[in-house]
């Protein structure tokens, strides 16, 4: 659910711009069937589980036209970070119930369990959406402020912005660690 509201934020963001994309192909809805993507909702994740590895997946994105953005130069930006925004939120919300419910003792434990986990999951959706390469939202976030002038740089990164993420995955991953266990551990006062 963390992933379709991420991408919901991203349709909103869009409408709230001026464009309607999202709407009109009926992804304003936290449904998660209409976000299945069969790769990454299915086979990848499957394959991580089997493999006894890291489980990655995704929602199938939510289209939106930035041509039709009334910000041309900083709309596809917002519409980006909307989706991380809305994962921090959501992580904020469960963090502080941890932090302070647990406190009056009318939480059972499974419940403080399941929170840290939509917390973890929140915070770590955030973060690696946040990573400047394509097709992740920090790219889109960074081309929004580079100079029209370097948009070649953006379509080359494109080109192989899968295989820079996998890359990235598999040999750099270890940097987000620190981030996410220190605002996990901020936002819900549990050691991480």
């Amino acid at each position: 659910m963390s992933v379709v509201i991420h991408e919901v934020s991203h349709g909103y963001a869009a409408l709230a711009l001026g464009d309607p994309t999202a709407k009109y192909s009926g992804r304003l809805t936290l449904n998660p069937i209409r976000h299945l993507d069969p790769v990454g909702s299915f086979i990848v994740p499957l394959l991580g589980y089997m493999a006894g590895g890291f489980i990655i997946g995704w929602a199938r994105p939510v289209p939106f036209n930035p041509y039709n953005l009334r910000n041309s130069r900083y709309g596809e930006a917002i519409v980006a970070v909307s989706g991380a925004a809305a994962n921090i939120a959501l992580a904020l919300i469960f963090g502080l119930i941890i932090r302070f419910a647990a406190n009056f003792g009318f939480l059972t434990s499974a419940f403080l369990g399941l929170a840290g986990y939509v917390v973890l999951i929140n915070i770590t959706l955030a973060i690696f959406n946040l990573v400047p390469i394509p097709p992740l939202d920090g790219s889109k976030i960074l081309f929004s402020f580079l100079p029209y002038r370097w948009q070649h740089i953006r379509e080359s990164l494109e080109r192989y912005g899968l295989i820079i993420v996998l890359i990235f995955i598999f040999f750099f991953w270890h940097l987000l660690v620190p981030i996410i266990s220190y605002l996990f551990s901020l936002l819900t006062g549990v050691a991480f």
